[in-house]
């Protein structure tokens, strides 16, 4: 008998013809044997049967699963599993948990290929860590039955697991994926580990409501609602607030809930009538100087103060920082329980970057109320010095979610008491991947939270964001959704070569007038040091900001620029949102950004407050793809779009349709090598 042989002896092992190989003599009737479907061989093993073209370790005369086999003896493929003669339905999602999925797929998919011949169900099963999730495709009446089939699996593996753990000596008695399991290796004092209990996921499930309010049980209890409005304010007519909306940058609100619509709030025309009831906060915003609310406070404060959740959405430096912070002020001032007996911070804003966490909290010292205590927890900043800070109490944490989960995860910081939740430019965080922390700290976050979300833009992640987080929001934007340009920006773009990029920005360097003050962007950091260092040789004060810079050269190279001390500053996208220094007068980007988006919020950096600035945007034949997107942010906000960005468009839909075609045309012409190749290839992609 041969090692193989010996090893198989359950009903599902080949017949004599079978017969394993190593992985040194493929040929074309071999596949590499996928490690993750069984424990007993190699990822690299590879088998062969002899005889018919089948499947590995498929008996000759078995029927095999159409269009994912070898072929049948003449080559064709062969029939696949009876299919009763309804129509398809939908496909069936459920999940498992990943240490069945052994089980359910068998030696070399024989149990697999078994179930979708008993069911007539075709069995797609998605990979996942904890839980796996299955999807089973044909009729309603062979999902089902595939369905019962697995979880009935499911629970034998899932008793036998059990069963063998509580034993002392159960090693004999586990199956092949329970033996590398960690939890039954020896421990260092020898015996073995004492065994970790299986998690029963359709009872958590099933359960979830219950141990959510154990969890919230016994929360202090909370206030939303502070709003007291004016007279002015409920005696506006219909037509005199149709008109201040529409004046004040056609400022449009929705509401958010489903079914009956609730009233939008009037808007505020002056400060006096948000926060009359609050003289301390009346007495800040005189001092700072400001005249009027922006459109988008003008709308956002009423909602806010009326304890709604709020989606904000606003061109960069239009004022959404005080829009969420002089309300949060109100908030946790009258809360019923004192600031000085929470157990922790009750406001959290979350944002993307450093230098916006240290810009809102500059925000919240000028604009001090009664006390208030902020910190700003940031990667890079001193772990230490932050987790000291935290652990004295604060009422206000302004944070990048990165640092801020390490706190959590280490309990440092207890969440549990922030009733004031604020996720500052959401796009952004979506774009530099920080959903899953962000996932993981709102999870310890009490669920009746007042919640405000602000972005400059309305991609479909933050819309998904809005509806996982936020509830019975109402949603506040001025302007448009649709990506638009600040008005304010004189845009200018010159089409030229790659290599005529520096000689042109030198230029421009030296023609600046001695008021000028200008954010150079480009693409990579390298580009970065590389150009600032160019110029610093040629006798020209100038200062870099990138990522792999140290923090206090980060703090030092933004506050020359602020201060005045240097007039030219060089950064990567990362002082494209958040950076607030008023007196700048151009942007130019000497490369072009990775998408539509970030372009928008580059130029946003000038023209702030009401002031004036220009952009400068070289781009080269490799930025073609963006032409068409650029000629309509250009368009929208009536700037000059050079012929040369017009043609590059052009160009660039011809080669997308000739490529299309092509593709397309290959695709026909493959159509039956395909169909006949497809369990080679679709069966690595289901496992």
């Amino acid at each position: 008998m041969s090692d193989w042989e010996a090893e198989s002896g359950d009903e599902q092992s080949p017949g004599p013809r079978a017969e394993w190989r190593p992985p040194a003599a493929p040929s074309p009737r071999t596949r590499p044997w996928a490690g993750a479907q069984s424990q007993d061989r190699g990822a690299g093993d590879r088998w062969e049967v002899r005889g018919d073209r089948g499947r590995r370790g498929q008996r000759a005369g078995q029927p095999m699963a159409g269009g994912r086999g070898r072929g049948g003896g003449a080559g064709g493929p062969r029939p696949g599993p009876a299919r009763e003669p309804h129509s398809q339905s939908p496909f069936l999602s459920f999940y498992m948990e990943s240490a069945a999925v052994g089980t359910v797929i068998g030696r070399g998919g024989s149990k697999i290929r078994e179930l979708e011949e008993i069911s007539g169900s075709r069995i797609q099963i998605l990979k996942g860590d904890i839980e796996v999730e299955v999807k089973l495709f044909g009729s309603h009446e062979a999902q089902l039955r595939a369905k019962e089939l697995i979880q009935n699996l499911e629970r034998r593996t899932t008793d036998q697991l059990n069963e063998a753990r509580s034993d002392r000596g159960f090693t004999s008695k586990l199956s092949s994926s329970a033996r590398t399991c960690p939890d039954t290796q020896p421990a260092k004092g020898g015996g073995m580990k004492a065994p970790h209990p299986v998690i029963n996921w359709n009872s958590l499930r099933a359960n979830r409501e219950k141990y959510a309010a154990m969890k919230w049980a016994g929360l202090p209890p909370i206030k939303k609602n502070f709003y007291i409005e004016a007279e002015t304010v409920i005696n506006m007519t219909q037509e005199e607030i149709t008109s201040w909306r529409k004046s004040n940058n056609n400022i449009i609100c929705e509401d958010m809930i489903e079914g009956k619509k609730r009233q939008i709030p009037n808007p505020v025309c002056a400060f006096m009538e948000a926060f009359q009831h609050y003289p301390e906060i009346m007495a800040n915003i005189k001092r700072v100087g400001f005249q009027r609310p922006t459109p988008i406070q003008s709308q956002a404060w009423p909602v806010i103060l009326l304890g709604t959740d709020l989606i904000g959405i606003a061109q960069t430096g239009t004022g959404k920082t005080l829009a969420y912070l002089l309300p949060g002020f109100i908030h946790l001032d009258l809360q019923p329980v004192t600031r000085d007996k929470c157990d922790g911070p009750g406001m959290l804003v979350l944002t993307p970057t450093r230098e916006l966490a240290l810009q809102i909290q500059e925000e919240c010292n000028k604009y001090s109320y009664k006390g208030i205590k902020s910190i700003c927890i940031y990667g890079g900043g001193s772990r230490k010095d932050q987790i000291s800070t935290v652990t004295k109490g604060v009422d206000i944490v302004i944070a990048t979610p990165g640092r801020l989960n390490d706190l959590q995860m280490n309990n440092y910081i207890n969440l549990k008491s922030i009733t004031y939740l604020v996720l500052d430019e959401a796009d952004r965080m979506l774009d530099m991947g920080f959903e899953p922390q962000i996932m993981k700290i709102i999870l310890d976050i009490r669920p009746d939270r007042q919640t405000i979300m602000t972005s400059a833009t309305w991609p479909d992640g933050v819309r998904r964001l809005s509806k996982s987080y936020l509830k019975n929001a109402m949603m506040v934007y001025v302007g448009t959704l649709d990506l638009a340009a600040v008005e304010t920006v004189e845009q200018n773009v010159l089409v030229i070569p790659e290599e005529e990029k520096r000689s042109y920005t030198l230029h421009f360097i030296k023609s600046m007038k001695p008021e000028d003050k200008v954010i150079i962007f480009v693409g990579r950091k390298l580009i970065a040091d590389d150009l600032s260092s160019d110029f610093s040789l040629q006798g020209i004060p100038v200062q870099s900001l990138h990522g792999d810079r140290e923090q206090c050269d980060r703090e030092q190279a933004l506050e020359d620029f602020k201060e005045g001390r240097v007039r030219i500053l060089v950064a990567t996208d990362l002082a494209s949102r958040g950076l607030d220094v008023h007196d700048i007068t151009h942007v130019f980007n000497y490369d072009f950004p990775r998408n539509i988006e970030e372009y928008v919020h580059r130029i946003g950096r000038t023209g702030r407050a009401g002031r004036s600035g220009s952009a400068v945007t070289l781009v080269t034949r490799g930025d073609w793809r963006v032409a068409a997107e650029l000629i309509t942010i250009l368009e929208r906000a009536c700037q000059p779009v050079p012929e040369e960005l017009v043609t590059m468009a052009k160009r660039y839909e011809q080669n997308k349709m000739k490529k299309d075609y092509e593709r397309e045309l290959a695709a026909s012409h493959g159509e039956g090598r395909r169909d006949r190749g497809q369990g080679r290839r679709g069966w690595n992609k289901r496992i």
